[in-house]
C-alpha cells in the first residue's frame, strides 16, 4: 500500500460509542476510492488497515457504498453504514444488499434495515452478564459467536460480546449492528445493547418487518479537505493520517 496515497483519503470513526464517546467500533471511510478500483485492492487495504470494516464511497451523492471485512466483501453491515450515513449526511445509503434509509436525531444515527441482509450469528443466550465479561477471547468452537444475556429484561437492556471465530486477525467485535439487528429480529422488541468495552448500540423493530440500529458516531481521524478550486490534497492539512496512524487509532 502507498501510505502517501491512502492518508489523503481515509477518515477514521468511531461507531457506537458511549455517552461520553468512548468505545465505539473503528471504521475506516475511503471518500476517494479512485486508488481502489476493484475488489482485490480493496481487500488488499482493508486486510492492512485491520478494521473490523472498511468502507468505501463509490457516489457520495447517491450513498453507494463497497463494505469489506480483512478477509471478505459484505452486502451489507450494520456499523460502518451508521458511521457513513453521519459522515456523508444522507438519508439514504446504498450497500449492494438494498437500499437502507438513515435519519439523525442529533445525538444518534439511525439506519432501518431487514434482518435477511445481515450475515448469519449463532446468537447464544447466557444467565448472567457475568458470564459474558468472563468469556475467552474468543471462546472455544466455530462460527461467528454473538454471546448475549440481559441486563434488565423488563428496560430492555442487554450485555454483549461478538467474536468472529474465523480468519482475518480480528479476535472480537466491538460493537456488531448486523448482529444486534438479528437479535431485535429474534425478540421483537426494542433493544438498549451494552457491547464489547461499553459500546451503546439502540434498535427498534418496525412495523413492516424492518429493524432500526441507532448509536453514536465520533470522527477519530479526517482525510484532509482540498482548498477550494484546487485539485488534490490541501497543502497543509489539519491532519496526516499514515497506515500506521491509522492501526493506532484501532484502539
Amino acid at each position: 500500500m502507498n501510505e502517501r496515497d491512502v492518508r489523503h483519503v481515509l477518515d477514521v470513526l468511531h461507531v457506537f460509542c458511549d455517552a461520553e464517546g468512548r468505545h465505539g467500533n473503528a471504521l475506516g471511510v475511503v471518500r476517494d476510492p479512485r486508488g481502489y478500483p476493484d475488489e482485490a485492492s480493496r481487500l488488499a487495504l482493508a486486510g492492512e488497515l485491520g478494521y473490523s470494516e472498511t468502507l468505501f464511497v463509490d457516489d457520495p451523492e447517491r450513498g453507494t457504498v463497497d463494505i469489506y471485512t480483512p478477509g471478505l466483501r459484505l452486502p451489507f453491515a450494520g456499523h460502518p453504514l451508521v458511521g457513513a450515513a453521519w459522515l456523508l449526511d444522507l438519508a439514504e445509503l446504498n450497500p449492494p444488499a438494498g437500499t437502507v434509509e438513515a435519519r439523525s436525531d442529533g445525538e444518534f444515527t439511525w439506519i432501518t434495515a431487514r434482518a435477511e441482509w445481515a450475515p448469519p450469528r449463532l446468537l447464544e443466550r447466557y444467565a448472567t452478564p457475568e458470564e459474558i465479561d468472563a468469556l475467552p477471547a474468543p471462546p472455544p468452537g466455530e462460527g461467528w459467536l454473538y454471546a448475549w444475556a440481559w441486563e434488565d429484561e423488563a428496560a430492555g437492556r442487554v450485555r454483549a460480546r461478538a467474536f468472529p471465530r474465523r480468519d482475518g486477525g480480528i479476535v472480537e467485535d466491538e460493537a456488531t449492528g448486523a448482529a444486534a439487528l438479528l437479535l431485535t429480529e429474534l425478540l421483537g422488541r426494542a433493544l438498549n445493547i451494552t457491547q464489547g468495552r461499553g459500546s451503546q448500540i439502540l434498535t427498534a423493530p418496525g412495523p413492516d418487518g424492518t429493524v432500526e440500529i441507532g448509536g453514536r458516531v465520533r470522527l477519530a481521524a479526517a482525510a484532509p479537505t482540498p482548498a477550494r478550486g484546487i485539485a488534490g490534497p490541501a497543502p497543509v492539512p489539519a491532519r496526516r493520517l499514515s497506515v500506521t496512524d491509522a492501526l493506532r487509532l484501532m484502539g
